[in-house]
């Protein structure tokens, strides 16, 4: 294999990863292409570090602090050399092929820019074919084989050179909406995300606690910045003064056994940090409105609530 030529470079994030990387990095050495790994450490401390060194195949980008599944690709792009790069969660385990298959779906003279994978559970049930879009803006798992808006980061190939074109990563967002925020960028520049039979197991919520305080904070916060910097103003607008009245109401509203999306605290902290972003990410808005070719209403009314 290291006499073929390597067209792809696999970035895995992670963070107190010792009980599950093992696994992601074993499938990689078993794939059916040539490529280079690279590992971002986000400064874990459970031995992760100890447990990369014994895996001289790979390379490791050590951060000082953890900054994140959007931080750790954002400090990685930069050392990428290759025409593809893949963003590839730590509790992900691709299947033998699975990077045959992604490559084998961006022609690198198409309009496809970015190829999703089928995450499956352990049990093999489907957990994502893609992204799709919601009424409301959110990013939510496809499990249909149709097209998709975007491609779910757990697993997903992406050209190198259109990435960095329509911005690279939001480093910012820490975790969550990367990947959709992304999609965004890349159907307003006129590319498309193309859904392949490409595999990868996925323990799913490993490394962070699905339905915890934060993963909403990080979800709430991030579809907003995502339509605030990507959506037609108008639903832009819409979404964010519909989240501030709904947290305006809650303490007169019975919820019993609230979520803790439906927690005032936590959407008050939501509108602070979004209010704390809102110069810089209008000012990415109209960096992705100069870059863009397609329309944001257009995108909006093809993909929204698909």
């Amino acid at each position: 294999m290291t006499s073929e030529r390597v067209r792809t470079t696999v970035i895995v994030i992670t963070w107190r990863g010792r009980a599950h990387i093992d696994a992601c990095l074993e499938a990689l050495a078993a794939q059916s292409r040539a490529h280079r790994t690279l590992v971002v450490d986000n400064a874990s401390d459970d031995g992760t570090a100890e447990l990369l060194a014994a895996h001289p195949e790979v390379e490791v980008l050590r951060l000082s602090r953890n900054v994140g599944y959007a931080g750790g690709l954002a400090a990685a792009l930069p050392e990428v050399n290759t025409p593809f790069v893949a963003w590839l969660n730590d509790d992900a385990a691709p299947s033998a092929t699975w990077l045959e298959v992604v490559e084998g779906n961006l022609p690198p003279t198409a309009t496809a820019a970015a190829a999703t994978s089928v995450l499956l559970s352990p049990e093999g049930g489907v957990q994502s074919t893609g992204v799709r879009l919601t009424a409301d803006g959110h990013g939510a798992d496809a499990t249909a084989t149709d097209a998709v808006f975007g491609f779910c980061g757990g697993a997903a190939l992406l050209r190198t050179d259109v990435l960095r074109e329509v911005g690279g990563v939001p480093a910012e967002f820490f975790c969550y909406y990367e990947d959709t925020d992304t999609a965004w960028r890349l159907r307003l520049a006129g590319f498309d995300v193309v859904g392949t039979e490409a595999t990868a197991a996925h323990l799913h919520g490993a490394s962070t606690r699905p339905g915890s305080a934060l993963f909403h904070r990080w979800n709430e916060r991030n579809r907003l910045l995502t339509l605030l910097r990507c959506a037609p103003a108008g639903v832009a607008v819409r979404e964010l003064a519909r989240f501030a009245a709904i947290t305006l109401l809650l303490p007169w509203r019975d919820v019993p056994h609230r979520p803790p999306n439906l927690r005032s605290g936590l959407r008050l902290r939501v509108l602070v940090e979004v209010s704390s972003l809102l110069p810089a990410t209008l000012r990415a808005r109209r960096r992705i409105g100069r870059m863009a070719r397609v329309s944001r209403r257009e995108v909006w009314e093809t993909w929204a609530g698909r």
